[in-house]
């Protein structure tokens, strides 16, 4: 399993929310490049950076300041946010980008979705994002009557390959992640799965590792120590 530390963005600077409030932000570090720069420092070989505006307004706000950090690093980076048409998806994708994130478009716009599965490929994942088992687009600001495994199991068949699955009622919350529903998820897709909200420490990342997931990631709990990247890479890498 690989560790992905997050950077979430709003006006350019590294942000971690509770629960996906806007209202309840927290700047956690100097800047975005400054923030990948100790993460890749620390072992990280994936990158997960979210433009917060961007999912908000529904087009590319912090593009810019993405870019340059994928420029900084000499890791793999993947980018979720505001990414609505296919033009956004190749400004990701010619600028270096390894893995572009696809959430409300995907829900709202299958056409686009294939396309740009056709065009890209392994380069496009698929958020979802969901609260009490529905999934929910738009920054996660609007509901959905998606139920999360119809959505993954029809993603499948699309040929989408990776899925960064969030419990936004644990996102920021560092009080676990929801094993419950990644287990449940795992079992129904052959998809990789990354698993995202909730995590806290040590013992969150090995029973994800257990769970023989993708991937999994972690930003608050890394900011503010409770789980160390290092150690977190190394439990990873055993076995």
């Amino acid at each position: 399993m690989i560790i992905l530390p997050a950077i979430d963005i709003i006006d350019g600077q590294p942000v971690r929310l509770y629960q996906g409030d806007y209202g309840q932000k927290e700047i956690v570090g100097d800047s975005v490049p400054k923030l990948a720069d100790r993460f890749v420092a620390e072992g990280a070989s994936y990158l997960h950076l979210v433009d917060l505006d961007g999912a908000k307004a529904g087009h590319r706000v912090n593009d810019a300041i993405i870019i340059e950090t994928k420029k900084n690093v000499n890791v793999s980076v993947e980018v979720g946010g505001g990414i609505r048409s296919l033009e956004d998806i190749a400004h990701y994708v010619e600028n270096g980008i390894d893995r572009v994130i696809l959430g409300t478009i995907a829900m709202e716009d299958e056409a686009l979705l294939k396309e740009a599965i056709a065009r890209y490929g392994s380069h496009i994942a698929v958020g979802i994002d969901c609260k009490n088992g529905y999934v929910y687009g738009r920054g996660w600001l609007q509901g959905s009557s998606l139920y999360y495994v119809d959505f993954a199991k029809h993603l499948e068949e699309l040929g989408v390959k990776t899925i960064i699955v969030t419990d936004i009622s644990k996102d920021g919350t560092m009080q676990g992640p929801n094993t419950e529903m990644l287990q449940t998820l795992k079992e129904q897709v052959h998809m990789q799965i990354v698993a995202s909200g909730g995590i806290r420490d040590i013992e969150d990342i090995r029973k994800l590792k257990e769970m023989d997931l993708y991937g999994a990631i972690s930003g608050k709990a890394m900011v503010h120590g409770t789980l160390d990247l290092k150690e977190a890479i190394a439990l990873c890498k055993e076995g």
